[in-house]
């Protein structure tokens, strides 16, 4: 009896200090966040930041604390670029508040409170 009392209280005090010396957002926030490519016609070759990703339609998973540019090319058709930047997720912010001023600074530093300031990018190609 005294060892799984024992037990149980060294594993509640484990959550307790992970909690109170981690950000909500560092703990629970996904690390990366889907980002849905298309264009119209589909079939466009997508980069993002100069790599080539794939042609649309697309899924990619991107990570949340960088801004990304996200360019379309198709032959016969004009490239078409698309900027997709980080925004603080104010959930995550308020959770931490709540948490104490230590979440707080966790959180900000690692950048764990951003997300993706869009869900997708829908591109209408223009022919040359």
């Amino acid at each position: 009896m005294k060892n799984s009392l024992k037990r149980t209280l060294t594993i509640f005090t484990l959550v307790l200090l992970t909690s109170v010396f981690s950000g909500c957002a560092t703990l629970f926030a996904p690390k990366t966040h889907p980002l849905a490519v298309n264009s119209d016609p589909y079939g466009a070759e997508v980069f993002v930041n100069g790599l080539r990703m794939g042609v649309t339609p697309l899924q990619l998973s991107l990570k949340a604390d960088k801004s990304y540019t996200i360019e379309f090319r198709k032959e016969g058709y004009e490239t078409i670029t698309s900027i997709v930047n980080t925004k603080v997720g104010v959930g995550w912010v308020v959770l931490d508040v709540l948490g104490g001023f230590i979440p707080v600074i966790i959180d900000a530093a690692t950048g764990s409170w951003n997300k993706l300031d869009k869900d997708n990018v829908h591109v209408f190609l223009v022919g040359k």
